[in-house]
This record gives structure tokens, sequence and C-alpha cells, in this order.
């Protein structure tokens, strides 16, 4: 008798145990443990992120971290973490959080424009992605990396088309580097490829020639007349004399170093460089900045017409006045001259 009493007190223990490691199991499982208002928190996870620097990221988040602690170590979590960027949602169970930053590295847009250098378009990304500016710059201007690609390494900022792009957030220098190099190679395929061909200028010329316009006006309308001005004078063999190009020219200079020119003189055209299109015909050796979608289309589609000249209009401030005649060109730049002296603007 004392033998079954004992038995049955021991089942009844046993279930008593089980029921409780059950309800243990089922709270850690299946009991929603978020504790934020918004309708999702998202982690983002460095590459070399251990289980304590996540579990740090988690504790604002979750009510309960002892249940999720035991649930990461039994599922494999915690010597198993996962980079990335992982949006949380409320109500959220710890094992729909698990599975969560384990498998569902959702990806980010980024973008970029109007960089005027590799080191600004490196700062840029690195704002966006979990690379370095300095590891961005290193992959971006590789030698190795270029030459094999076929560009010249006065052409590395014209790899980057500036756009908006989908990426993981982890991703690195070299990934980024080489899926923006998949970019450009589409981007070019195709039409824009085909028009650059009837134009008789290389993507290179392209990207170059469209940079000088872009910095020589951000109006799209009047794009394609500029482009039409520097084609012209190119088939003309006249030299650009492209105020952009100078100013590009001078900022590589000692003495023009985090200085604004907003007026080219002299000093400027007397500049020994190779982007001095004043003193060398023909294009510059690559880009002076990067140029929109707009200004490369611009190019590709430039209008055909018979002006050779332009100035600034002072009458619209980021319009243009063309010119088919240099006196007539000279009339223009003398109004404009004389609206810089009004506003009191000597260099």
């Amino acid at each position: 008798m004392n033998i079954k009493k004992i038995a049955l007190a021991a089942v009844l223990v046993g279930l008593v145990i089980f029921a409780f490691f059950a309800y243990y199991v089922y709270k850690a499982m299946f009991v929603e443990n978020t504790v934020f208002n918004n309708d999702q928190a998202c982690l983002f996870i460095p590459s070399d992120a251990t289980y304590q620097e996540v579990r740090q990221d988690l504790i604002p988040l979750l009510q309960n971290m002892k249940t999720f602690d035991a649930l990461a170590k039994r599922k494999k979590y915690v010597n198993n973490v996962k980079a990335g960027r992982y949006c949380i949602k409320n109500g959220m169970t710890n094992n729909d959080i698990i599975n969560t930053i384990r498998s569902q590295n959702q990806p980010i847009r980024i973008s970029f424009n109007n960089q005027n250098t590799i080191e600004e378009l490196a700062g840029r990304v690195a704002e966006q992605i979990e690379a370095d500016s300095l590891s961005l710059q290193e992959a971006m201007t590789d030698s190795i990396f270029m030459s094999k690609n076929g560009f010249k390494s006065e052409m590395a900022l014209g790899l980057y088309i500036p756009n908006s792009y989908e990426f993981f957030w982890n991703t690195d220098a070299k990934g980024f580097r080489d899926r923006m190099l998949k970019e450009f190679r589409q981007f070019w395929s195709g039409s824009r490829q085909g028009k650059a061909d009837q134009i008789n200028l290389t993507i290179d010329e392209v990207m170059t020639l469209a940079s000088i316009v872009h910095e020589e006006s951000k109006q799209a309308s009047e794009q394609a007349r500029i482009a039409g001005v520097y084609i012209n004078r190119l088939r003309s063999n006249w030299p650009l004399q492209a105020d952009p190009t100078l100013k590009f020219a001078a900022y590589q200079l000692p003495e023009f170093k985090n200085t604004l020119i907003k007026r080219v003189l002299n000093v400027h055209k007397e500049i020994d460089s190779p982007y001095n299109t004043y003193k060398y015909s023909g294009l510059p050796p690559g880009p002076i900045g990067m140029p929109d979608i707009s200004a490369i289309d611009a190019v590709l589609n430039y209008e055909e017409h018979d002006y050779y000249f332009f100035a600034a209009d002072p009458d619209r401030p980021g319009f243009h006045r063309f010119a088919r005649t240099l006196s007539q060109h000279a009339r223009n730049a003398r109004e404009y001259q004389q609206y810089l002296n009004q506003q009191g603007i000597r260099r």
C-alpha cells in the first residue's frame, strides 16, 4: 500500500514538474514578449557582433529577457549571430523574434548624387551601410579592379551612377563596388550605348562631358542645349573653355583648397592642368564631378543648333543666354560681369 502511495505521489510530482516545464516552454516560445509601442523596431547587427551585444539592443524592446535568453540558447542563436537589418514586429513571441533575427535580413534603399569626389561619395555611402568610408575609398580606387574592368584611374567617380539602390545594410565595401559595376553596365546597355556610338563618343567621354554640363547648369530644360554648344566646339576643334573645369583644376592646388570660387579670373586660366580647357583642347581626362542622369541623357540627346557660346543670365539666375557669334557673347558676358560687380562678387 505504501509503495502504491509513493508511486502515485511520484507520478503527481512528475506531472506537476512536467506541467510547469511545459508552461515555461510555452511562455518562452509562444507568449508575446515585446514592450515597444511602435508597429516595429529595427535592429542593425554588425558583422562582428556577439550575442551579448545583440542582447543589449534587445533589452529595451523585450518584456522578459530571461525567457528570451533561454530560448536563444536552446535554438543555438547565441553562437550563430547573423549580421544585417532585422525588424521585430509589435506582439511577436520569442520564437518569432529569434526566427526573424536569424533569417530575415531586410534590405534598405540607399541614394547618392552630386558627389564631387570619391572621398565625398564614400562618406555619403558610409552613412547608409555598414562599410566605413576608408574601406569604401580603397575599394573604389583599387587599381587592379579598375584595370581589370577597363577603367582609367581618372574615371573612378564615373563608375557610380547617381540614383537610389536596394542593398543589405551589412554590405561590405567590395560588395558595394562590385554591385555598382553591374549597375553601371546595365545603365549603359542597350539604347544609351547605341546613342553614344551614334554621336561618336565613348562612355568615358560622355560621362566627362556630362559632368561639365551638370556643373554648368542644374536646369534639365537647358542641359541638352549646353551639351550642343560643347559638341559644336569639339567638332570644330575649338577649346571647350569651360569654367567648371578651371575651378576643378584650381581646387586640386593647395592655395585654392577649402575655398569657393564664384568668379573665374585670369589667374585661374593660367593653371597648368589637363583639366584647364582654356589651355588644352578637347575633353579633360575624366569627370570633374558626378553628373545627374539628366545631364548624361542631355549629352546623348544633345540639341542640334549653331550656338557656340553661352553666358549666365543675370535676369534669370540659374539659366543662360546663348549666342552664335563672339560679339553677341561678349555683350551677354559683359552684362553678367556687371551683375557680379553689383553683387560685390570679386573672386
